[in-house]
C-alpha cells in the first residue's frame, strides 16, 4: 500500500484527469470529490473512478470542456445543464444554488440534466447540512433493475441520500442505492467463480439465479422487492421527467469505457428549518431522537463512521493500493 496525504492524492487525481482532457475547473472539482469519498472509506466512489472518468473523457463519453450553466429558474427552483461533462462542477453549482434559494425561499429544488456519474451522493447533501440545511439528493443511473413485474433492466440502482444538521455535531448522513446489493459484488463473485445468494438478481429470462454471470446478463433486484422497485421508479421519474434527462435504459453502462453520453439527471432538495417550526425546534427534535437511538447499545448513527474515517485521513493520509497509484502516475505521464 502507498500512503499519500489528501493534498498529494488530490493533485495526482487532478493532473491525471487534466491529462485525459478535463478542463482545470472540472479536473479540480472531480479530484476534490473523489478524494473526499476515499477519505470517508467509500473506495468504490474514490480514486479508482479516475481511471473510469479518464476513459470517458478520452472516448468522448464525457466532454472535458463543458461548463455547467443555469437553463431555467423560478423562485426556489432551478435547472442546471451539466453539458455532458463530469458531474462534479455541476453538483458544486447545484449546492450553491440550492443553499442560496433555500435561504431566500425556505425551500429549494435544483435539478441537473445532461449529467454523468455523480459519485458519493452523501457529499453534496453533507455540504448543505453543514450550512444548516436539511438536504436530500437523488440520481438515476444506467439500467440495472426491472420495474415491478418486469424482467428487463429499465431503471438504475438510483441512489438516495439525505443529511440532517445537528447541534455541535457532524450531520446525520444517509446514503444508499436501491438495489439489494451493489453491482460490484456480483462482478467480484463472477471473477472469483463463486455463486451469489438467491434474491440478488435474475437471469435474462427473469428467473432467480445464483450464477453471477447469468445475473450480469440479466438484472439486479431492488431491495425490499416491489417496494424498493417502486421507490427506484420514483427516483427515475424525479430525476428525468422534471429535468429532461435520459432514463436509465437510454444510457450505456458505466462498466464499459466506450458508449453514449449518458445524459443522466440529479436532483437536490434543500430545506431551511427556520422556514417551518424554526431552527431551535428542529434541533431539539433531532437531538431528542438521537438520544433515544443511542440509548440502545450498538447503535451507530448514520454517517458517523464516514466522519471518523475522514478525520483520520485528514491527519494520517490515505492508504491506496500500489497498483492504483501507479496507474494514476501512468495517466499523468500519458
Amino acid at each position: 500500500m502507498a500512503r499519500l496525504t489528501q493534498q498529494q492524492a488530490e493533485t495526482l487525481a487532478r493532473e491525471a484527469l487534466a491529462q485525459a482532457g478535463a478542463a482545470p475547473g472540472m479536473a479540480a472539482a472531480t479530484a476534490r470529490a473523489l478524494v473526499a469519498a476515499e477519505a470517508q472509506g467509500q473506495a468504490g466512489h474514490g480514486l479508482t473512478r479516475v481511471l473510469q472518468y479518464a476513459a470517458f473523457l478520452k472516448n468522448g463519453r464525457a466532454d472535458g470542456a463543458a461548463t455547467p450553466r443555469l437553463l431555467a429558474e423560478r423562485g426556489g427552483a432551478a435547472l442546471i445543464d451539466a453539458g455532458h461533462g463530469l458531474a462534479f462542477p455541476a453538483l458544486d453549482l447545484a449546492v450553491r444554488e440550492a443553499a442560496a434559494r433555500a435561504r431566500s425561499h425556505g425551500v429549494a429544488l435544483v435539478g441537473l440534466t445532461n449529467s454523468q456519474h455523480s459519485g458519493a451522493m452523501g457529499l453534496p447533501v453533507e455540504a448543505l447540512a453543514r450550512q444548516g440545511l436539511v438536504a436530500l439528493a437523488f440520481t438515476n443511473s444506467p439500467s440495472a433493475m426491472p420495474v415491478p413485474g418486469g424482467r428487463r433492466p429499465l431503471m438504475g440502482t438510483n441512489p438516495i441520500a439525505a443529511a440532517f444538521p445537528r447541534r455541535d455535531h457532524d450531520p446525520l448522513v444517509i446514503d444508499l442505492a436501491l438495489s439489494e446489493v451493489a453491482r460490484g459484488k456480483i462482478l467480484v463473485a463472477a471473477r472469483a467463480g463463486k455463486p451469489i445468494p438467491e434474491g440478488w438478481a435474475i437471469d435474462a429470462e427473469g428467473r432467480p439465479t445464483t450464477d453471477p454471470n447469468a445475473a450480469l446478463s440479466g438484472a439486479m433486484l431492488a431491495m425490499g422487492g416491489t417496494k424498493g422497485a417502486l421507490l427506484a421508479l420514483v427516483v427515475e421519474l424525479l430525476c428525468v421527467a422534471l429535468t429532461g434527462a435520459a432514463f436509465g435504459y437510454e444510457a450505456d453502462s458505466f462498466f464499459v469505457d466506450e458508449g453514449n453520453r449518458p445524459r443522466l439527471g440529479q436532483m437536490l432538495l434543500a430545506i431551511d428549518p427556520g422556514a417551518l417550526a424554526g431552527q431551535a425546534a428542529y434541533l431539539e427534535r433531532v437531538e431528542t431522537l438521537v438520544a433515544a437511538m443511542l440509548a440502545d447499545a450498538g447503535v451507530r448513527l448514520p454517517g458517523s463512521r464516514r466522519a471518523a474515517l475522514a478525520a483520520t485521513a485528514a491527519t494520517e493520509g490515505l492508504d491506496l493500493p500500489d497498483a492504483l497509484v501507479q496507474r494514476l502516475h501512468d495517466l499523468v505521464r500519458h
